[in-house]
């Protein structure tokens, strides 16, 4: 990495250890230099794949409450196996909703490991660049959201996703993702798949408020994010991310 970038990610609050992006409190913090003016990004979603145990209890609460069509997902969970010889597979099967089952391989394991995933919400999101009639955008709080009423289903945004977090609805025919449920949140409750989680591996909360568990993990640690290097600035991060995830 040049000296350049190195200078750039040091002064936005990014920091770089062993080749991975991880994020810092102060850059997530409103009024901070990297906040934006009109949609402040006051929340954040961390995952603690140290603690995620694969039950798929998410998965099933986040269909339930957003009525996400069958075969369809709008978090996952994917697992990661790593055998000795350094080979990488990874399995969700049904989005990892009914579980997994035993790891079934041609040769010895050295460990296996799961990872939720759902929308990023982005600072700097791609779908938002791409929608050609403004149906995805920010909310003044940082929710990326989709507009079904402007939507017009033309798939751009789905494409543009460097995760793999959008789909489009074959019953609404517009774009659907994770909405961090976005209708609970404004109602004062967590979102679905962290309210039945049973090991606390998914957390949610405000980035400026000492009392949610989110401010603190921020404070204490330094946070992996997917995919640092399309510039997208995710704001769904990750605890013990392995090299091997993409």
């Amino acid at each position: 990495m040049n000296n350049d970038r190195r200078e750039f990610l040091k002064q936005t609050g990014w920091t770089v250890l062993g080749g991975s992006v991880y994020i810092t409190l102060f850059s997530l913090l409103p009024g901070s230099s990297r906040a934006a003016t009109a949609t402040q990004h006051l929340y954040a979603f961390i995952v603690d794949t140290e603690k995620c145990i694969g039950c798929g209890k998410c998965v099933d609460a986040c269909k339930r409450e957003n009525s996400v069509p069958e075969d369809f997902y709008r978090t996952w969970i994917e697992r990661y196996t790593i055998l000795e010889d350094g080979t990488v597979t990874v399995d969700s099967p049904k989005g990892g909703s009914a579980g997994f089952n035993p790891v079934k391989t041609a040769g010895p394991v050295e460990k296996s490991f799961f990872v939720p995933k759902l929308c990023n919400h982005c600072r700097n999101p791609n779908c938002v660049q791409v929608c050609p009639v403004g149906a995805t955008y920010v909310t003044k709080e940082g929710f990326v959201l989709v507009d079904e009423k402007h939507c017009v289903g033309c798939s751009y945004c789905v494409m543009a996703c460097p995760y793999g977090a959008r789909f489009v609805n074959p019953h609404t025919h517009t774009a659907d993702k994770c909405t961090w449920c976005y209708h609970r949140i404004m109602q004062g409750h967590t979102t679905a798949c962290v309210s039945v989680c049973p090991t606390r591996a998914r957390l949610f909360g405000r980035v400026d408020d000492p009392q949610s568990s989110v401010y603190t993990i921020l404070k204490k640690n330094r946070l992996q994010v997917l995919k640092p290097e399309t510039g997208n600035e995710p704001l769904t991060m990750y605890i013990g991310l392995d090299k091997e995830v993409r």
